[in-house]
Order: C-alpha cells, then structure tokens, then sequence
C-alpha cells in the first residue's frame, strides 16, 4: 500500500511539473497570433466560470434559490459592484429565496 501512494504522488508531481514547464519551452518566443493572444487571455476567466457555476447549482437546495444568487451577482458585477458586494449580495439572496 506505501508504494501506491509514493507512486501516486510521483504521478501527481510529474503532471504538475509537465504543465508548468511545457508552456515555458514550446512558447519560448512572443505569440504574435491575435487569435492565439486573445485565447490566451480568455482562458481564466473560461476556467473559473467552468468551477464556479457547477457550485453555485450545487450549494443549495433548490433551484430557485441557486439562480436568484447567480442572477444577483451577475447583475452586480455587470454594474462594477466589488467582488465582496457581489458576494454578500448573492448570499443574501439565495438566502432570502432559500427562506420562502
């Protein structure tokens, strides 16, 4: 069982290391691409929607509420509300929903 778990941490390390480095040695000159550029800005803000909205459908008990604090925070942060206000706000309101 001990050799597992060494075995499983060397993988893990490998394909941390292997995603960090290979970036670095195939891009080793500017991107010039204004497609390849702008894909590349995208791509974090591409990862965190792909993280957050599976939680906020699963953080609460009904649907309702899930979307009464999703509609919140979007609408705050389409009005360039800060990430706090747009977060207690969406609390609040699942909250708020949750209750009725």
């Amino acid at each position: 069982m001990r050799t597992e778990v060494l075995l499983y941490v060397f993988v893990m390390a490998l394909t941390t290391y292997l995603v960090r480095m290979l970036p670095v040695t195939l891009f080793r000159r500017q991107i010039k691409s204004r497609f390849a550029k702008s894909f590349f800005a995208y791509i974090p803000y591409a990862v965190l929607a792909a993280m957050t909205v599976p939680a906020i459908f699963g953080s609460t008990e009904t649907l309702f509420s899930a979307l009464a604090g999703m509609a919140t925070a979007v609408v705050l942060a389409w009005f360039n509300q800060s990430l706090i206000v747009v977060s207690v706000a969406a609390c609040i309101a699942a909250y708020l929903v949750g209750l009725l």
